[in-house]
């Protein structure tokens, strides 16, 4: 299995540590399709609410962001476990509001 971490500029602290000072385990959040813009669009949404993130991009696709620039596989999007409930809230397109007109 390989694993990328992403630590996008300002987000805020590390990858939380549990009482024991040892990291938090990983939760599963989504799995985004080969689209680039949708995994800059998560990338972005969980930067700004300062929720630390793993990438995994299976079937060797680290090596097409290397070669292509972007994962063909998509990623597989990691967060801490005590982080996955609020991760799952800000990427979840049904909770957008819209605005009266």
């Amino acid at each position: 299995m390989d694993w990328h971490i992403e630590r996008e500029p300002g987000v805020i602290g590390d990858w939380p540590q549990n009482e024991e000072g040892e990291s938090v385990a990983p939760a599963f959040l989504t799995h985004i399709s080969g689209n680039q813009l949708d995994i800059g669009l998560t990338k972005s949404l969980l930067t700004s609410f300062g929720i630390p993130m793993l990438f995994r991009y299976p079937n060797n696709g680290e090596l097409g962001t290397v070669i292509l620039g972007f994962a063909g596989g998509g990623a597989d999007v990691y967060v801490p476990e005590t982080m996955l409930e609020d991760a799952k809230n800000i990427i979840n397109t049904d909770n957008i509001i819209e605005e009266e007109t």
